[in-house]
């Protein structure tokens, strides 16, 4: 009796750890069901559905989303903008070697990043955006001499975006920014450029010393132009003061005054001949005649 208790007891444990035991089972393919069944697409990206490695048509948005366990994977694709830096070389126009350091932002199109993956694959800016940048880099740089790429930097960056813009846009790449980091020419057109500059800065100091003493000796001619008007000014003043002076004088003196200053200066000793231009005679005379006058 107690043997056949103790043989049912053991049975029923028996059975309770494995039913203990598909239960853990249970729950943890459970577990995994759930989490592989959980996909999430960060912002800023597009999630491309493959099942069993075949890429779907449709995309993800970012945010949640269910998907068949084991058989479907969620592959994510950045549309946020990346920075793609690189080197190129290209010819100018009068044949001199350039190389150039490069940037572009670029993005790809949520619409197109199914395709991008499915036809292209997760190395678009090796497949795509470089051979592009560098065909563009040299189509334009063709059509500049070197100087003209340094002098008309801008102009040329925005000629290459356009052309390269053209090329990758068919691809779901939208280009950003381009930027021409810096250019490199040769040593000998290095050397070149900086002679031209100081030939250019050595004309210019020469153009403007000479515009200097031009306006010196403008400004100095000016001055004494100036300075002999002031002079002729004041000569013609004291010119017209002198002739004011002189007539003040001549109309201040009558006969009277004269004859006073004739007679006071006479020494007393009649001249030898009579004439009328003489002073005391023409007094004598004048007196001679006043004297009749009144008689």
């Amino acid at each position: 009796m107690n043997e056949s208790k103790v043989v049912d007891i053991g049975k029923n444990s028996n059975n309770k750890g494995v039913k203990i035991a598909v239960a853990v089972i249970v729950l943890i393919i459970a577990v995994f069901v759930l989490i592989s069944s959980a996909a999430i697409v960060p912002a800023g990206s597009t999630g491309v559905i493959t099942t069993f490695g075949k890429v779907s048509e449709d995309t993800y948005s970012e945010g949640f989303h269910l998907k068949i366990p084991v058989a479907q994977q969620m592959v994510i694709v950045s549309n946020k903008i990346q920075v793609y830096e690189t080197d190129a070389s290209a010819v100018s126009k009068d044949l001199q070697t350039v190389n150039s350091k490069i940037a572009i932002n670029f993005r790809v199109r949520p619409d197109y990043s199914a395709s991008i993956y499915k036809n292209i694959g997760a190395d678009y800016q090796g497949v795509i955006l470089t051979p592009a940048a560098q065909e563009s880099m040299k189509s334009i740089t063709a059509k500049y001499t070197a100087e003209e790429l340094i002098t008309e930097r801008n102009k040329v960056g925005q000629e290459i975006k356009e052309l390269l813009e053209g090329k990758v846009s068919e691809y779901g790449i939208q280009i950003e920014k381009f930027n021409i980091i810096n250019f490199d020419f040769s040593a000998e057109f290095n050397a070149a450029i900086e002679q031209k500059q100081v030939a250019e800065q050595n004309k210019l100091r020469a153009q403007t010393e000479k515009e200097q003493k031009v306006i010196e000796a403008e400004a100095e001619a000016e001055k004494i132009k100036i300075d002999a008007k002031a002079e002729a000014e004041s000569i013609k003043a004291k010119a017209d003061a002198q002739a004011e002076a002189n007539k003040t004088i001549a109309e201040s003196l009558n006969s009277d005054l004269i004859k006073y200053k004739t007679i006071d200066k006479w020494d007393g000793t009649m001249p030898k001949v009579a004439s009328s231009a003489n002073p005391l005679i023409s007094i004598d005379l004048e007196e001679q005649q006043k004297a009749q006058s009144a008689e």
